[in-house]
């Protein structure tokens, strides 16, 4: 049978197979070896150039690519953490969380595309599973089952199923499929296979422990936070703030106008204005710069030429040759001629619980900045600092755009699907079916 193969179609598998074992073995991206295998096809005239290039017009292709610039857009906004925050909450067992995972996941995934839902959902998940103090491994593998059973219920639910209709609808013009067609087959396969996930999932798989330093080996730091005005967190508990289980982290004690209250339990109430003083390692104090209503309390932060959003957690160690040495992080005037703010010092295994101005820096002292995230290039070289490197994901989310974020999702999800609002009622689906399912998901996932 091979002896019969043509030229063309030699080249062809002598690049595929390449292709194949690249991606099986991660040699390099899965862009760069699709795309040189691409170049070598129409390089050694394969295909033609229209025929090479035309999958990069197919609407399906178009459509993923949007919903991942979408999604990122959702992430990166923190839309999808508050919305996560509220359908998640704190489940007592695996079973629920599983539960209280796949339902959601599945739902979304249906009308998002599940490989955006995957993207988004990891750090979610991995964020959960630290605050729970559950392995992230025994929940990331439902996350991407029940996305991939919730794709199969509608069209846009996951991207074989759009490029799989571009190219059908360039074989046979005018062709309409509904939305909710492959839903026949796809939702009754769907909720099987959740039942039956959530039945054997106790079993698989084992549990792996994360990559979190111990405290034993890690930096610890003393960090001083304040209730903004207008906080979310204002009223609340510690614990109905969400501030009593997080991993490796803990609240010390509050300030509140000049009185310290040490070792604050579950139900102390936090008002505006009160200092909260947090001990922990950096991998979890970076969660207390994304935690919406805190803010260092730290006056030079407040002083730093960029907004907030626009600002990282930087560790940078002090140099045995540095001007800083033997001198007050205040007489040094440390944000005038670095523009950044220290919001922690670490020295010698142990915190420093002073003010911060009035710390007297040494040699190999490790200090906790905000900066701009260039002032890592910056830096590197600068002879002030052995060790300079930004703390990775510690990045404020841009809360006041997530309303406009989750528009565009939702716009693109209509887009994607190609009929207008009333044309559900074509697919069997009544127009109060739609509204009533949308306003019971937004009120759970706001309100419950």
């Amino acid at each position: 049978m091979l002896a019969g193969l043509t030229l063309d179609a030699w080249i062809t598998l002598g690049t595929l197979v390449p292709v194949l074992l690249g991606l099986m073995r991660n040699v390099a991206g899965p862009d760069m070896l699709l795309g040189g295998g691409l170049l070598v096809i129409l390089l050694t005239g394969v295909l033609p150039t229209e025929e090479a290039f035309a999958g990069f017009s197919n609407p399906g292709v178009l459509t993923v690519a949007a919903l991942f610039i979408v999604a990122a857009g959702v992430k990166e906004t923190g839309a999808i953490d508050s919305i996560a925050e509220r359908l998640l909450g704190r489940p007592q067992s695996m079973v629920m969380a599983r539960l209280r995972l796949i339902a959601p996941v599945a739902f979304l995934s249906a009308f998002t595309g599940n490989t955006a839902v995957v993207a988004m959902g990891i750090p979610v998940v991995q964020g959960w599973a630290k605050r729970m103090g559950a392995s992230a491994s025994r929940l990331l593998m439902p996350l991407s089952f029940a996305a991939t059973l919730g794709g199969m219920c509608t069209l846009i639910g996951t991207s074989t199923n759009l490029v799989v209709l571009g190219l059908y609808q360039e074989a046979v013009p005018g062709v309409q499929v509904g939305i909710f067609e492959v839903g026949k087959l796809g939702i009754p396969a769907s909720i099987a296979g959740l039942i039956y996930m959530l039945a054997v999932s106790r079993w698989l798989p084992a549990a792996r422990e994360g990559i979190l330093p111990t405290a034993a080996n890690a930096r610890e730091y003393s960090v001083v936070m304040r209730v903004e005005p207008g906080s979310t967190v204002a009223g609340k508990s510690v614990e109905e703030a969400g501030l009593r289980h997080l991993p490796q982290l803990f609240l010390a004690e509050v300030q509140r106008e000049g009185v310290t209250l040490p070792a604050p339990g579950p139900q102390t109430q936090l008002r505006e204005g009160d200092h909260l003083v947090f001990v922990g390692i950096v991998e979890s104090v970076k969660d207390l710069a994304r935690f919406p209503g805190l803010a260092p309390a730290e006056d030079q932060v407040a002083r730093l030429s960029a907004d907030r959003p626009e600002r990282v957690l930087v560790e940078a160690v002090i140099s045995g040759s540095s001007r800083l040495v033997g001198q007050s992080v205040r007489d040094a005037g440390f944000r005038t001629h670095f523009n950044a703010a220290i919001i922690a010092v670490h020295r010698h295994g142990a915190r420093i619980d002073k003010k911060i101005g009035d710390i007297v820096l040494e040699a190999g002292d490790a200090l906790l900045m905000e900066a701009q995230p260039t002032w890592e290039r910056l830096h590197r070289n600068d002879g002030n600092f052995l060790l300079v490197a930004e703390v990775e994901g510690s990045q404020r989310p841009r809360r006041e755009r997530a309303g406009v974020a989750l528009f565009f999702l939702l716009l693109m999800v209509y887009s994607a699907g190609g009929y207008r609002f009333w044309d559900f009622a074509r697919f069997g689906v009544p127009l109060q079916l739609v509204v009533a399912t949308v306003t019971i998901t937004m009120a759970w996932a706001f309100f419950l």
